[in-house]
């Protein structure tokens, strides 16, 4: 399925991106979890689509607050480079979830 391919390759690299990241900052943040899910929804996009809507949460949650606190002169100014980047897989889970038809078996929540 052509939209799954999107979403899937979305979320995998958005896993993948965020392991990395977050790993070596695993004692300061504890944002594991969330990567995980990203790499269970790259996994089957289709029956896991109703949880990118939370995903998009995540990372817009993350990105506004950063940017707020940069405005403000409260945060580092390489944090500002991972909010745009969170912004960015904002957008792009939203596409995903957009391309990306729901599973008949999919997750019920």
């Amino acid at each position: 399925m052509k939209d799954g391919r999107f979403a899937r390759r979305v979320f995998i690299a958005a896993g993948i991106y965020g392991l990395l990241g977050v790993l070596p900052l695993y004692v300061l943040e504890q944002r594991l979890a969330e990567q995980v899910a990203f790499l269970v929804i790259g996994s089957d996009p289709a029956r896991f689509r109703p949880l990118m809507l939370p995903a998009v949460l995540e990372k817009l949650s993350y990105g506004i607050a950063v940017l707020v606190l940069a405005v403000q002169g409260r945060t580092p100014l390489p944090l500002v480079a991972t909010a745009v980047i969170d912004l960015v897989l904002a957008i792009l889970f939203v596409a995903a979830y957009l391309r990306t038809r729901a599973s008949s078996s999919g997750l019920r929540l």
